[in-house]
């Protein structure tokens, strides 16, 4: 029985994709989708298996969905691999999840086919890590492709506090004293500093594994994004399912925080 099933679904599940293809609107897709890679380590224990196994299983499962977008036309996406609160999970399983991430971020830039952009506190990571990071940023800065902003070591209240730092210590270098520029700063000088700055908002955020919540990914750039929330893990999460995100977004009638 199991056996036809899988049968089955190979032969339907590419009819039913064409025909969401179909009927997707290419004016009505997003052009900066973010994506948070939620259930790794519930699909391992759900087939018996460590953490590790899940983290590698969702690592291979990020260059389809990179195809995935391109065929769609999306321009920006951003993939939340770890958060500041991943950092303080046990010593082993860090260090296991940080050299998966360095690896599959190494084979994203060997492709040679999408721009690599690393955000986050690169200061809170492993020396080796966040240079290989910054290499990989280095490797792939002339590829005129889909750009990808890697988030690593990533957290939104973080994000914002090194904005307004920056931004603070920008304006003193300048003389600007705190009053004066207490007159003047509005949203955009804070925009200028994040670390997407120069880069459209999400238009849509992705979350996987049935969580509905944020859990501070990209606080600031999605104040007027859609989301869309799956069931599946990130390691079962299939082209099917991005489509169905995809006409999911393009259905709604966008008010932009109205």
């Amino acid at each position: 029985m199991a056996d036809w099933k899988q049968g089955a679904r190979r032969v339907l599940y590419p009819a039913y994709e064409r025909r969401l293809v179909r009927r997707l609107q290419p004016d009505k897709l997003p052009k900066h989708v973010g994506v948070m890679l939620d259930g790794n380590r519930r699909w391992a224990r759900a087939v018996g298996r460590d953490a590790a196994h899940g983290h590698r299983a969702g690592a291979a499962n990020i260059s389809p969905l990179l195809e995935w977008c391109e065929e769609l036309g999306v321009e920006v996406v951003t993939l939340w691999l770890l958060s500041t609160d991943n950092l303080n999970r046990p010593a082993d399983e860090l260090r296991n999840l940080l050299v998966i991430i360095e690896e599959a971020v190494a084979d994203l830039a060997a492709q040679r086919r999408w721009r690599l952009n690393p955000v986050g506190a690169l200061d809170l990571l492993p020396a080796d890590t966040a240079r290989r990071l910054k290499e990989a940023a280095d490797e792939t800065r002339d590829i005129d492709g889909l750009l990808v902003n890697i988030a690593v070591g990533y957290g939104g209240r973080r994000e914002i506090a090194d904005a307004v730092r920056s931004l603070l210590q920008e304006q003193a270098s300048r003389g600007t004293s705190i009053e004066e520029l207490a007159e003047v700063i509005d949203v955009e000088h804070i925009a200028e500093h994040l670390y997407t700055k120069g880069q459209p908002d999400p238009d849509l955020v992705i979350r996987t594994s049935g969580e509905q919540r944020l859990g501070g990914f990209l606080l600031w750039q999605s104040a007027q994004s859609e989301f869309y929330f799956c069931e599946a893990y990130w390691p079962d999460f299939r082209r099917v399912d991005f489509l169905r995100a995809l006409r999911a977004y393009s259905e709604r009638n966008r008010r932009f925080g109205a």
